[in-house]
C-alpha cells in the first residue's frame, strides 16, 4: 500500500465501517475487503489499535479486521500470505506495549496473541513467552494486569493443540512455569482475602480478584493439559489441595459482599465456580490424580448442598457444580472395579471405591435423598411464576447437557445416578416418603401439594430402580386416576405430575388391561380448558405411550379421534416454535404407528401445514418436523391428490436445492418426502420432472443420502420409463460416472443396480441410455474385478445387455478394445472367462437364472471363441438349471422363477411375490405399506426375462438353433468336448 497517508486514509474508511448507515457502511466494508491481501495494510491496522488517541469504536473495528486477517493469511501456504518481514514487525508491535486502558480492547488484543502464539510460539516466536513473564512481573497495575490476559489466551492457545510434539512442548513449558505462577495466584488470592478483611477499598479488592481469577484460570489449564501424571508434582498437588481451603474463605467472603458493590459479588462468584471447575477438570481428565481428593470433594459438596449449615453460603451455580462433582465421581469408570474385586487392575479403582462405599454410608445416602426431595425438587416461587407467565417455557423438557448448567437438571441427575449406584439403600427411604404423601391433598394446601409433586417427581425419575417395589396398576388406578379428577387450579401442579408419571412408567410397569384407562386420562388432560403447561406435559406422556414396544394401535383406536384433534387444537394454540415441534412431533409418531388408520383424521392437519409451513420461514427445526409429519401423512394416505402437490413439491424443492442454505437442515426428511410422493403418485406430472432437475447435484455433493438419492431415480424412473430416460437419462447417467471412478464397493453396486434397473424397464432405450456406465462395467469384468458382490451385479447387467440389445453389447466391446489396443475377441475371451469363473460365486438365484439366459444366449451369436467355451458354458447353465428347477407332486419339473399364468394377468387382484424383486424401496420390511409405486414393480416383473422366460426351454431353442447355425458334424465334434457326467444330468432337461 502507499505509504503517503495511508494511516489517515484507511482510518477513515474504518471510521465509514462502523458507521449503522448501510450507504456508508457497505462501501467501507468492500474497500476493507479490497485492502485485506495489499502489502502493509495489518501493519496500518495495528498502528490505529495502539494509538489510544482514536475513537474506541475504530480501534474496535481495526481489532476484528485484523482478527480475520490472521484467521485468513497468517499461514505461509496461505493465498496471499502476509510476508515474513511484515509478520516479523506486527509481532513485535503487539507485545511492545500492556497498557491499553481500555478492557474490550485489551482482550481482543489479547486473543489476537494468541491466534499467532498457536501458529509461531515458541519456534518463531521465542520472545514471546519471556516478554509476557517481564509484564506480570512489572510495578505498574495496568501492565500486570494486561500481561496476565494475554498469558491466559496465549495458554489456552497453546493447550489445545493435540499433537505428540506440541503437547511435549507446552508439558515443558508449565514445568518452567508453574511455580510461578502458583506463587502469583496465592500472593493475589491471599492480598484480596487480607484486605476484604481490613474492609480496604473495594477498587483495590476488585484489581486483586481479578488478578487471582486470571491466574487461576491459567493454572487450570497448565494443570489440566501441562502434565502427563499431575499427582507426580508437588506443586501440582499442593495447588489441588489449597483449591478447597480457597472455595470455602472465598464463600464467606460472598456471603459479606452483597453490601460492597456489584461487580465484586459477582467476581467472587466466579472465582467460586472456576475453582469448582479445577475440580471437575481434574476428575475428568485425571481420575486417579483425582483419587487423592475424592474425600475432600464429597466432605465439600454434600456440606455446602445437603446441610443447613452449609446451604445458607451457597449460590445457584455452586449448588450446580456440587451435584456435577457427586455425579461425576458416581459415574467414573475410573473408580468402578471388577465384579470380582481382586481382579481389578488398578490399585487406584479399589482405593476409590473404598472411599465411595467409606463415605456414603445409609445415613449419608438417606439425608441426601431426603434433603433432594424435600428442599430442592420443591416448586420454586420463580418456577411458579414463570408457570403463570411462559407455561410453554415453563413445559418444554430441557434435554443434552443441560444438567451441567441449569439447576434443576443437575439436581434430577444427580438423583438418578444415586438412586441407581445405591438402589437397595434408597428404596426404603422412596417408599416411606411415597406412604407419607398417600392421602389426599386439600387443594388449598400449597405447601402439601407441592411436597407430593416433589415426592412424585422422584418417583418417575427412580421408575426403573423402583420396578420391584411398587404396584403402580394399583397405585394408578386407587390414586393417580383420582387425583387427576380434582379440577382446582392449585391441583394443576399434581395434574401435571402425574401426567409425567404415568409417562415415565408407561413402558416399565403397566398392565395391557390399563393401556385404555391411561389414554382416557391423557387424553381429558389435553383438553382446551386445561393447563397449557399439563397438557403438554400429557402429549409427552402420550408419546410415550405410543413409542412403547407393547403398543396395539386397536386398543388406542377408540381414542385416537379425540387426542389427534386435542393434539392439533393444542399445536395451534402453541405460541413457541419449540412448542409447536414437540406437538408435530407427537402427531407424527401417531400417525407412524396407526398408519392408514388416521386418514379419516388428517384433513384439518393438512390444510394447517401451508400456513405452518410459512410461518416458520426462520426455524429451520420446526420446518424439519412439518416435512418428517408430511411423509407419515402421504404414506398414511396411501395417495397424493391433486390438491397436495402445489404445497408438496415447492417444500421438496426447498429442501433438495444445494443452493439454499436450508439443505443443512431438510435434506434427509425432504428425500424421504420426494420418495414417499413418488411412491404413492399414479402418474408422471411436469412438476415431478421440474423437480428431477435438482437430482443430479445431489448424487454430485451427498454421499450419505447416495442410496436414497438413487432410490428416487428409480421410483421417478418407472413413473414413466422412456420420459424420464429421454429427458433425464443423459443427466442421471453423467453424476454416476463421475461418482463410479471414486467409490466404495457399497455405492457402486446400488449404481450398478441403477443401471440394470434402466434395461429393465426400457431395455432397447435403457441400453442406450446407459452406454458410458457400460463400458465400466465391461471394463471392470475385463480386468478381473475382485469382490463377489461388485462381480455378480456387474454380471446382471452384462447378461440383461446381451438380452435386450446385441447391437450395443458389440459396441461397447469395440470402445473397450479401442481402449486397451486389442480386438474385440480377446476383449470378449477374458470377460467370458471371468464369467465363467465367478458364475459359482453368485448366490442370488435370480441372479443366477440371468447368467444362465445371457449364456444360452451368446450360443448363437455365431463366435468361434464362445464354441471354445462351449464345454464350460454349459456345465454353469447345468449348475443353474440343478438350483432353481422344482419337482412337482407329480414329478414334474419346473421352473421355481416362473410366475404363474394368474400372475402374468392384468387382474388387479393378481399378486406376485415382491421378495422376487431386488429393488426392495425405502421401505422393504413393511409389507402392509402398498403403493403405487408397488403396482409399477410388479408389473415390471411380469415382463422380466428372468420370471417370464423359463431357462430349460430357452437352452433347448438355443441349442437347436446352434445346431442349425454349426451343422451336424461339428455340433457332434462339439458334444464330444463335454464331459459325459455333464451331458447325462443335461439329458434331464434337453434333449441334446
Amino acid at each position: 500500500m502507499d505509504p503517503v497517508s495511508t494511516d489517515q486514509i484507511v482510518l477513515d474508511v474504518l471510521q465509514r465501517a462502523s458507521s449503522q448507515n448501510p450507504e456508508i457502511l457497505k462501501p467501507a466494508e468492500a474497500k476493507l475487503g479490497e485492502w485485506e491481501t495489499q502489502p502493509g495494510f495489518y501493519t496500518v491496522l495495528s498502528n490505529i489499535i495502539s494509538n489510544h488517541n482514536v475513537d474506541i469504536h475504530v480501534r474496535w473495528m481495526a481489532v476484528l479486521y485484523f482478527k480475520n486477517g490472521i484467521d485468513k493469511y497468517w499461514r505461509k501456504n496461505a493465498p496471499n500470505a502476509i510476508s515474513e518481514d511484515e509478520k516479523q514487525s506486527l509481532k513485535l508491535s503487539l507485545i511492545s506495549n500492556f497498557s491499553e486502558p481500555i478492557q474490550q480492547i485489551a482482550t481482543q488484543k489479547a486473543v489476537l496473541v494468541s491466534k499467532i502464539a498457536r501458529s509461531d510460539c515458541p519456534k518463531e516466536w521465542p520472545e514471546l513467552l519471556p516478554t509476557l513473564i517481564q509484564a506480570i512481573e512489572s510495578s505498574d497495575s495496568l501492565i500486570q494486569h494486561r500481561g496476565l490476559l494475554t498469558l491466559h489466551n496465549v495458554i489456552k492457545a497453546l493447550s489445545s493443540k493435540r499433537l505428540a510434539g506440541d503437547r511435549r512442548l507446552f508439558q515443558e513449558f508449565t514445568t518452567n512455569i508453574y511455580a510461578f505462577i502458583l506463587n502469583l495466584w496465592n500472593n493475589f488470592t491471599e492480598s484480596f482475602f487480607r484486605n476484604f478483611a481490613q474492609n480496604v477499598n473495594v477498587e483495590l479488592q476488585t484489581v486483586d480478584l481479578e488478578k487471582a481469577l486470571l491466574t487461576l484460570r491459567i493454572l487450570r489449564k497448565l494443570t489440566i493439559h501441562g502434565f502427563y501424571r499431575p499427582h507426580q508434582n508437588q506443586d501440582c498437588m499442593n495447588f489441588i489441595k489449597v483449591v478447597f481451603e480457597r472455595i470455602r474463605t472465598s464463600l464467606e467472603c460472598r456471603k459479606r459482599l452483597r453490601i460492597k458493590g456489584q461487580y465484586l459479588f459477582e467476581l467472587t462468584e466466579k472465582f467460586i465456580i472456576h475453582l469448582t471447575k479445577i475440580l471437575l477438570a481434574v476428575l475428568d481428565s485425571h481420575p486417579f490424580t483425582f483419587v487423592n481428593f475424592i474425600q475432600p470433594t464429597l466432605e465439600l459438596t454434600v456440606y455446602y448442598a445437603f446441610t443447613l449449615e452449609g446451604i445458607e453460603y451457597v449460590f445457584e451455580r455452586f449448588v450446580i457444580q456440587c451435584f456435577n462433582l457427586i455425579k461425576g465421581i458416581l459415574l467414573s469408570a475410573e473408580y468402578k472395579p471388577a465384579k470380582v474385586i481382586e481382579l481389578t487392575k488398578n490399585p487406584e479403582t479399589v482405593r476409590a471405591h473404598q472411599i465411595k462405599i467409606g463415605f456414603f454410608q445409609p445415613n449419608t445416602l438417606a439425608e441426601i435423598c431426603k434433603k433432594l426431595v424435600s428442599h430442592y425438587f420443591i416448586l420454586t416461587q420463580d418456577e411458579l411464576d414463570m408457570w403463570d407467565n411462559d407455561p410453554e417455557n415453563f413445559a418444554n423438557d430441557e434435554a443434552g447437557e443441560s444438567w451441567k448448567y441449569s439447576l434443576r437438571p443437575s439436581m434430577e441427575s444427580v438423583f438418578v445416578t444415586l438412586f441407581h449406584e445405591y438402589r437397595d439403600t434408597l428404596a426404603p427411604i422412596l417408599l416411606e416418603m411415597i406412604r407419607e404423601t398417600n392421602c389426599m391433598v386439600s387443594p388449598d394446601d400449597m405447601g402439601g401439594i407441592l411436597r407430593k409433586d416433589a415426592v412424585y417427581n422422584a418417583v418417575g425419575l427412580a421408575a426403573y430402580d423402583m420396578y420391584d417395589e411398587v404396584d403402580f396398576d394399583q397405585w394408578f388406578l386407587n390414586t393417580l386416576i383420582e387425583e387427576l379428577k380434582i379440577k382446582h387450579n392449585n391441583y394443576r401442579v399434581i395434574r401435571r405430575r402425574v401426567s409425567s408419571l404415568i409417562g415415565n412408567w408407561t413402558g416399565i410397569k403397566l398392565s395391557l388391561e390399563l393401556r385404555p384407562a391411561l389414554y382416557e386420562c391423557v387424553t381429558s388432560l389435553l383438553e382446551s380448558d386445561e393447563d397449557m403447561a399439563v397438557r403438554l406435559t400429557a402429549s409427552t406422556s402420550l408419546r410415550h405411550a405410543i413409542d412403547d414396544f407393547e403398543f396395539n394401535s386397536e386398543q388406542f383406536k377408540p381414542y385416537l379421534d379425540r387426542a389427534f384433534n386435542l393434539l392439533f387444537n393444542l399445536l395451534k394454540e402453541a405460541k413457541e416454535c419449540e412448542t409447536k415441534m414437540h406437538v408435530l412431533n407427537v402427531m407424527t409418531l401417531i400417525v407412524e404407528r396407526v398408519g392408514q388408520t388416521i386418514s379419516p383424521h388428517t384433513g384439518a392437519l393438512m390444510h394447517y401445514l401451508p400456513l405452518l409451513w410459512a410461518e416458520s420461514e426462520d426455524h429451520n427445526m420446526l420446518r424439519v418436523a412439518i416435512v418428517a409429519t408430511l411423509v407419515q401423512l402421504v404414506r398414511a394416505l396411501g395417495h397424493v391428490s391433486a390438491e397436495l402437490n402445489p404445497f408438496l413439491i415447492p417444500v421438496i424443492q426447498l429442501g433438495t436445492d444445494v443452493n439454499q442454505s436450508a439443505i443443512v437442515y431438510l435434506l434427509e426428511d425432504s428425500l424421504e418426502l420426494w420418495l414417499t410422493v413418488l411412491e404413492n403418485s399414479c402418474s408422471m406430472i411436469p412438476q415431478f420432472m421440474q423437480l428431477f432437475d435438482n437430482m443430479p447435484a445431489l448424487l454430485e455433493t451427498t454421499s450419505e443420502n447416495l442410496r436414497l438419492c438413487l432410490i428416487i431415480c428409480i421410483a421417478h424412473m418407472l413413473l414413466d420409463p422412456e420420459t424420464v430416460m429421454r429427458v433425464h437419462g443423459r443427466q442421471i447417467v453423467e453424476a454416476c460416472d463421475s461418482l463410479m471412478s471414486d467409490m466404495r464397493p457399497e455405492g457402486i453396486i446400488m449404481l450398478a443396480k441403477l443401471v440394470e434397473m434402466f434395461i429393465k424397464a426400457k431395455p432397447v432405450l435403457g441400453c442406450e441410455t446407459t452406454r458410458p456406465l457400460l463400458i465400466r462395467i465391461f471394463e471392470a469384468v475385463y480386468n478381473g474385478e475382485e469382490l463377489p458382490m461388485l462381480t455378480s451385479v456387474y454380471l446382471s447387467v452384462i447378461s440383461r445387455l446381451l438380452l435386450s440389445s446385441h447391437e450395443v453389447f458389440r459396441e461397447t466391446l469395440t470402445v473397450l478394445a479401442q481402449k486397451y489396443n486389442k480386438n474385440e475377441q480377446t476383449i470378449l475371451s477374458t470377460m467370458l472367462s471371468c464369467w465363467l469363473m465367478r458364475m459359482r460365486n453368485v448366490s442370488n438365484m435370480e441372479q443366477r437364472k440371468l447368467l444362465g439366459l445371457a449364456l444360452s444366449n451368446l450360443l448363437t451369436i455365431q463366435s468361434e471363441l464362445v464354441l471354445e467355451k462351449f464345454g464350460d458354458i454349459l456345465v454353469n447353465i447345468l449348475e443353474t438349471l440343478n438350483d432353481i428347477t422344482r419337482c412337482d407332486d407329480n414329478g414334474t419339473m419346473t421352473d421355481s422363477l416362473l410366475l404363474s399364468q394368474s400372475q402374468l394377468s392384468d387382474d388387479p387382484n393378481s399378486t406376485v411375490d415382491q421378495s422376487q424383486f431386488q429393488y426392495q424401496g425405502h421401505y422393504p420390511d413393511e409389507s402392509d405399506y402398498e403403493t403405487d409405486h408397488e403396482h409399477r414393480k410388479n408389473q415390471l416383473m411380469k415382463i422380466d426375462p428372468v420370471h417370464t422366460i423359463c431357462l430349460k426351454d430357452y437352452f433347448q431353442s438355443q441349442i437347436i438353433e446352434l445346431q442349425r447355425q454349426i451343422g451336424q458334424l461339428q455340433y457332434d465334434q462339439l458334444i464330444q468336448m463335454v464331459d459325459g457326467d455333464t451331458l447325462q444330468q443335461l439329458r434331464t432337461y434337453i434333449t441334446i
